[in-house]
């Protein structure tokens, strides 16, 4: 039996109202176990006969919103006992950014998250357009662009401040998750990370999309009905951003290492990529944003509809003006399309470690706890 950790902000402090409705939750759930094979939050659950602070939060970053215990449960409303499992560990989920944020100071930007991130894309916006403003001539900026290496992009906004700017605020948000994560995995119980043969499990389970399910069948977006639309347009929006994030890496090794400067043929492997990655990265965004607005609100945390709005609606802008700027990076209009992309994604790399996008990252660690827990629950069955 894994030991219950209660986890340093719980200790002494006074439980939110998510936190008691989840162990409560928890609680009646193991009583229960109807639901044992529908997702790997109730295997783990079962491994427990108390939830501290840390066990809840590793069970909420575990959990994949599939929505398939919410319809399946005799307990659900109107029942006397209310249980909405997919709801409160959203709630709690959303709690457990904030606890591990870093700095601890910038924890109350997951308050608003959606106003937060409307400002920031803003305010990039702006300021990459000011930046150019200020940096070139107006002819330079607004004029038909060349695609002589070394030009157009770089006539807009200068390499040295294209490169400096990027890499400071992603290197920041990097080292942001990077200490997030370890509070989350100290928090949930800690002990030894590099371990192959979970890492590979987990990274399977994390690619496939595997606890998207919701038992086999898919996962329950509006009713009762089984559907597998959310999981592939996870897929299309998780994959078309590390295809996106791929042609920016080739395009550095094209730059820096063989001295090829930008900007490249389409048939040129960063354009390929990024063309693919862009499209993949809209029809996933849009149709998870869609979902978001139509699909059944019973099993699902409103108040935290702005937090993944926000997100979407901000790789989705990414997306759109990145392949904008590829369609029209020959003409007079590629100067204000590179500066809002650019912008969106300053803002991005900004918000990185305080926006819905460090679910990633803890819901990785948490599959990585459950995959070194799984030797031990077969042992013991």
């Amino acid at each position: 039996m894994p030991k219950t950790e209660m986890g340093e902000a719980g200790m002494g402090e006074t439980e939110s109202a998510a936190m008691l409705e989840a162990r409560r939750a928890m609680e009646v759930c193991n009583a229960c176990r109807y639901c044992e094979g529908y997702c790997a939050v109730f295997p783990a659950m079962e491994l427990r006969r108390e939830f501290g602070t840390g066990d809840l939060n590793y069970l909420a970053n575990l959990c994949h919103g599939c929505q398939g215990c919410y319809y399946a449960c005799q307990y659900a409303p109107p029942h006397a006992f209310g249980i909405n499992v997919p709801r409160v560990l959203a709630e709690v989920r959303a709690e457990s950014y904030a606890q591990y944020a870093w700095p601890d100071k910038l924890a109350r930007l997951y308050e608003r998250n959606g106003l937060v991130m409307a400002l920031a894309t803003a305010g990039g916006i702006a300021f990459v357009l000011l930046l150019a403003l200020a940096l070139q001539r107006h002819d330079v900026l607004f004029g038909p662009q060349s695609l002589a290496p070394g030009a157009g992009f770089y006539n807009v906004v200068p390499y040295g401040a294209m490169v400096w700017t990027g890499s400071v605020t992603f290197g920041f948000s990097l080292v942001a998750l990077a200490i997030g994560f370890a509070r989350f995995w100290r928090d949930t119980g800690g002990g030894r990370l590099a371990q192959p043969r979970p890492l590979l499990q987990a990274l399977r389970d994390a690619a496939t999309l595997k606890y998207l399910g919701g038992g086999g069948h898919g996962c329950n977006e509006r009713d009762e009905s089984f559907s597998t639309h959310r999981r592939w347009l996870h897929h299309l929006m998780a994959y078309g951003f590390l295809l996106c994030f791929a042609a920016t890496s080739v395009a550095t090794v094209y730059d820096h290492f063989l001295a090829w400067p930008a900007p490249y043929p389409f048939f040129s492997l960063p354009v390929l990529l990024g063309t693919i990655g862009g499209i993949g990265l809209t029809i996933g965004c849009a149709g998870l944003f869609w979902f978001k607005l139509t699909g059944d609100q019973a099993p699902r945390a409103r108040n935290l509809l702005g937090a993944d709005a926000g997100l979407l609606l901000l790789l989705l802008l990414v997306a759109v003006t990145g392949l904008l700027v590829l369609a029209l990076r020959a003409t007079g209009a590629m100067g204000v399309a590179l500066s809002v992309h650019l912008g969106a994604v300053l803002a991005l790399f900004l918000t990185l470690p305080y926006s819905k996008f460090v679910h990633g990252v803890y819901r990785m660690g948490a599959l990585v706890r459950h995959a070194v827990e799984r030797p031990e629950a077969t042992h013991r069955s």
